[in-house]
């Protein structure tokens, strides 16, 4: 039966304030304990021995990738790259092609023992940079009938790069990997261009999580706002539901001067934009978070004419899927009852996007023991959940995930925000990652296993 507003709100206020509380209280509890270790003296020798060879040749790789980015479902030169890497390395099995660009590595250890999965995206944005790299991407396509600048500016070669290296390390002391360990190297992270499908949903769809299914699965995010040798956490609901809206709000053209003559559509859809705000500040719980924002309007042709339509486009972010029946229900209320009282009328197409991403908290209380080990425990920061979203949801929503932010920016140094010309990611921040991941999932499997036993 379809829920009424006030009942949807109903449904998620008593639980908005604890879920804020629980969050902080769950990564102190896992890391309570823990003693402060170097992150030399934390790691295996093997692993630190494994890193220290491989880590020039793939921070020269992450600079290859930088250097020539590809958007999300074009990734094809990207994709040689992995697979031939993998190849090189003696997997078991190298798939390619997997929702369209993907590329899935399978390496058996020689030990029995679990499944574990990686992922790392692959694609690029249409962002022209601007960093002092010697290594910056020059490489401009065609982008939605435009001609754009190319760049790695969300920092997927850094995570190409993280995973290539875990891939090498783990392939080097295969004989002793209690178990399996399945390399998702995904495309279309950022989404794929219009009228195609792409990403983790189409990989979870065609079957990426079976033969073998994992029982969990790993990812990690650079972070712009973190020092290269910290990483952060979020336990819980760590990054938001992305949905994506469109409007078309339609009046009658007539001349600017005799605005009496027409229905005016820029003023209903300016009172829309403004009314939309209410949904946050006065249909929705205080402590409950969500983001309704609009970034496009487009309307008119000339100065002195009220035009027939004008179009918005937008986002809405949530965590509580409750909250997010209810902002799209009050959006098309609000619309419902601004054009009628204008005397035009709407149409709203509303797509619901990528899930909310949740780290399991079992998982995340099991696993950050690791990061405190590896980075040492006062370099394990606690973060706050982001209303940025990211579709490694679609995979933590099948098995339980981990999906930690790896500091990028060099003592000192700068970087941009995210999606920006000028972000940096520092090259020391890749042996940091495979330590951290490559330690994550030999624990994983080394305790899944005994667990088993």
């Amino acid at each position: 039966m379809m829920k009424t507003n006030a009942e949807r709100i109903r449904a998620v206020s008593a639980t908005a304030a604890t879920r804020a509380a629980a969050t902080g209280l769950a990564v102190m509890a896992a890391l309570a304990g823990t003693a402060p270790i170097s992150p030399t003296a934390a790691q295996d020798p093997r692993v630190d021995e494994l890193v220290a060879t491989v880590q020039d040749t793939i921070i020269r790789l992450r600079e290859h990738i930088h250097q020539y980015p590809e958007l999300g479902n074009r990734e094809f030169n990207t994709a040689a790259l992995v697979a031939d890497h993998l190849r090189a390395l003696g997997f078991d099995e190298v798939h390619t092609g997997i929702a369209h660009t993907g590329v899935v590595g399978i390496l058996r250890g020689g030990l029995p023992g679990p499944v574990v999965a990686v992922r790392a995206d692959m694609d690029a944005l249409p962002v022209t940079e601007m960093t002092p790299y010697a290594f910056r991407s020059t490489v401009r396509t065609t982008y939605l009938g435009q001609e754009v600048g190319v760049s790695h500016a969300c920092g997927h070669d850094i995570h190409v790069a993280v995973q290539l290296g875990v891939a090498s390390v783990l392939a080097g002391m295969r004989d002793e990997l209690p178990g399996t360990v399945k390399f998702i190297f995904q495309p279309a992270e950022e989404g794929p261009p219009p009228g195609e499908d792409g990403g983790a949903r189409m990989m979870v769809a065609e079957g990426v999580l079976q033969d073998p299914a994992p029982s969990a699965i790993f990812g990690l995010h650079s972070f712009a706002e973190m020092e290269v040798g910290k990483v952060g956490f979020t336990s819980g609901p760590a990054l938001a539901a992305v949905d994506h809206f469109k409007i078309r709000i339609l009046g009658l053209q007539s001349h600017g001067a005799a605005p009496h003559l027409g229905i005016d559509p820029i003023v209903m859809a300016s009172q829309a934009v403004s009314a939309f705000q209410t949904i946050r500040s006065r249909n929705l719980p205080p402590l409950e978070p969500s983001v309704v924002t609009v970034g496009i309007i487009r309307g008119g042709t000339r100065f002195n004419i009220i035009p027939h339509v004008v179009e918005m486009e937008g986002t809405v972010r949530t965590y509580n899927p409750d909250v997010r029946d209810a902002v799209e229900q009050r959006m098309g209320e609000i619309l419902a009852g601004i054009t009628a009282a204008g005397g035009g009328t709407y149409e709203l197409d509303y797509d619901r996007g990528t899930p909310a991403t949740i780290n399991d908290p079992a998982l995340g209380e099991r696993m950050l023991p690791t990061l405190a080990r590896v980075v040492g425990e006062e370099n394990v920061v606690d973060l706050d959940p982001t209303m940025g979203g990211e579709d490694f949801a679609y995979f933590a929503n099948e098995v339980p995930g981990f999906f930690f932010r790896l500091g990028q920016v060099i003592p000192g140094g700068t970087s941009g925000g995210h999606h920006t010309p000028d972000f940096q990611a520092d090259n020391s921040a890749v042996p940091v990652g495979i330590r951290a991941m490559t330690n994550l999932l030999l624990d994983y499997l080394k305790s899944a296993r005994a667990a088993s036993e």
